[in-house]
């Protein structure tokens, strides 16, 4: 599943220009003072400025199969690394898979992941313009079957992992939405509340989620 774009909410746009801009190096592709765009391999990571309160929320990016250790001391540069009890890295066996976590400037948790199925390697040191793509949106709900069907609708979509009780991704190795149920199940892997927050998400399947409802963008 290819993710081309999400675009998450902010009330403070420039914040989020100088962390992914300065702190991260992504390339800016777009800036205004209603939305500014960074490229992320083949997609974009946008933030549209919302003077409401907005929710923080959890995103995967993809990158090399080979390169968690780089971009973990690549990281470890520039922001605080949210840890996995004892260790820095997540280890995904059942995925084959491996990821790092850290906070944007809204809280967002930003997660890298390694997907060694991909088997997309690189030789060259790791930088932000490694980024293959947006890996994975993340949405809390309280309705994990009415969130997988409204999507289904749209297109069909496989069940990668989980059920509908508490954890659902959708997709696969290149792209999912992970769904998870806030009543019972909290962020990985710093396990805070997870709260319902807005988004718009375009590629293979282009919606807005907002207010915990998802409509298809025509």
């Amino acid at each position: 599943m290819k993710i081309k774009e999400i675009i998450l909410f902010t009330t403070n746009i420039q914040k989020q220009k100088q962390f992914y801009q300065n702190v991260l190096e992504f390339e800016l592709v777009l800036d205004s003072e209603e939305k500014i765009s960074f490229k992320t391999g083949t997609s974009l990571l946008s933030f549209q400025y919302d003077k409401k309160a907005v929710n923080a929320s959890h995103f995967a990016l993809n990158i090399p199969s080979n390169q968690e250790e780089d971009a973990l001391l690549w990281l470890q540069k520039r922001v605080k690394i949210l840890p996995d009890g004892d260790d820095l890295i997540s280890d995904f066996t059942s995925w084959n898979a491996k990821a790092i976590y850290f906070y944007d400037a809204d809280k967002n948790i930003v997660e890298f992941i390694a997907r060694k199925n991909l088997n997309i390697n690189s030789r060259a040191s790791f930088s932000s313009k490694g980024i293959l793509s947006i890996s994975e949106m993340a949405i809390a709900t309280t309705n994990i079957e009415m969130v997988y069907n409204s999507i289904n609708n749209m297109k069909s979509i496989p069940v990668f992992d989980g059920d509908f009780t508490r954890f659902c991704a959708l997709g696969n190795d290149e792209g999912l939405f992970i769904l998870i149920n806030k009543t019972i199940k909290k962020w990985h892997p710093t396990q805070e509340e997870a709260f319902t927050s807005n988004f718009i998400i375009k590629g293979d399947y282009n919606f807005s989620f907002e207010n915990g409802e998802i409509k298809e963008l025509l």
